[in-house]
């Protein structure tokens, strides 16, 4: 369980956590991953702030928690102007114990509403939404970011968000070691976390491109001064990564993509399930040799229904898997 006390004293041993990811980690996914025996703490997908109002917490794939998740982080899309006196305790009512507000996302979409990386560079309102938040909120706060635009002095402008987020009582941060405009392409700058931790008291948690305990044993000297790890996209091609840290798992990978299958069926709608299970799938074939062919039979299926009888088509002929995924290009 993820104590608040330890984090704010940052007393905690390294922990790993499954990161935000748009579109991924819904309640079917966090579910998927709850029965492997999940992880040191879950986060939702990035939630509009407004929308947290007029979802129903108990029927909302985005809002809905089941107790097997253990500690879930709701992440917030937040704006300058948000009602986050009402949003906020609304949430508390419903038992969330954890809010991390995103000011790391470069879409188009969330920049064009001023949240996200928009926020992050906009003094102003970052200081608007972070002091409200940490107002209305007493449980854990935490702040998801970038090193912000690659300019002459992103550094200065980097350490001086820092220092705000941490004045304002913010518990710990989330770092993606990337540039706002490096989306997911360029290599993450995992040299930069113990410079990063040096300017703050705050917990620091490590994101980006940590795979695998091969290369987090890789990056060990890198990684000395952060508090935890974050796993993204490599926790949706193997939702089963945590449980496999430390020792050998057997993975039945048609049981796992047709459970899959059975949680969006059950917590969406047939037109938001058939998409989630194509982004799902999309990560899901890059354990196989041939995974390209899984993925364009299950990603042209017109119905739920068609999709599972081609997965199951392609798993039941017992797919060669690879030794080590590859996500470039995904």
């Amino acid at each position: 369980m993820f104590d608040e006390c330890l984090i704010r004293q940052r007393r905690f041993a390294p922990a790993r956590f499954c990161a935000p990811l748009a579109g991924y980690t819904h309640s079917a996914f966090r579910r998927l991953v709850a029965d492997f025996g999940g992880c040191g703490a879950l986060w939702t997908e990035m939630l509009a702030a407004r929308q947290v109002l007029g979802e129903d917490f108990q029927r909302s794939p985005w809002l809905r928690r089941r107790p097997q998740e253990g500690f879930v982080f709701f992440q917030l899309m937040a704006r300058a102007g948000d009602p986050v006196d009402r949003i906020l305790p609304r949430m508390a009512d419903h038992g969330v114990e954890a809010v991390d507000l995103n000011l790391a996302c470069d879409a188009p979409a969330i920049r064009r509403h001023e949240a996200g990386s928009a926020l992050f560079e906009n003094e102003a309102d970052l200081r608007s939404v972070v002091l409200a938040a940490r107002r209305h909120w007493s449980g854990i706060l935490t702040a998801k970011i970038r090193f912000g635009r690659q300019q002459p002095d992103w550094q200065t402008r980097f350490a001086e968000r820092v220092r705000f987020l941490e004045e304002a009582g913010v518990d710990a941060l989330i770092l993606h070691a990337r540039f706002f405009e490096d989306k997911f392409r360029r290599r993450v700058q995992h040299e930069l976390f113990p410079w990063a931790a040096s300017l703050t008291r705050l917990p620091l948690v490590a994101n980006g491109d940590l795979v695998s305990p091969a290369a987090v044993t890789s990056l060990a000297e890198h990684l000395r001064p952060v508090a935890a790890i974050m796993i993204g996209r490599m926790a949706v091609a193997r939702p089963w990564i945590f449980a496999a840290w430390d020792q050998p798992l057997t993975v039945d990978h048609a049981q796992v993509w047709g459970r899959f299958w059975e949680y969006c069926v059950e917590d969406f709608e047939p037109p938001v399930a058939i998409r989630r299970l194509k982004m799902f799938t999309k990560y899901f074939a890059v354990n196989f040799k041939f995974g390209h062919q899984f993925n364009s039979a299950v990603g042209s299926a017109p119905t739920l229904e068609t999709a599972r009888e081609r997965a199951e088509e392609f798993l039941q002929r017992g797919p060669e898997l690879v030794s080590e995924p590859v996500l470039a290009g995904l």
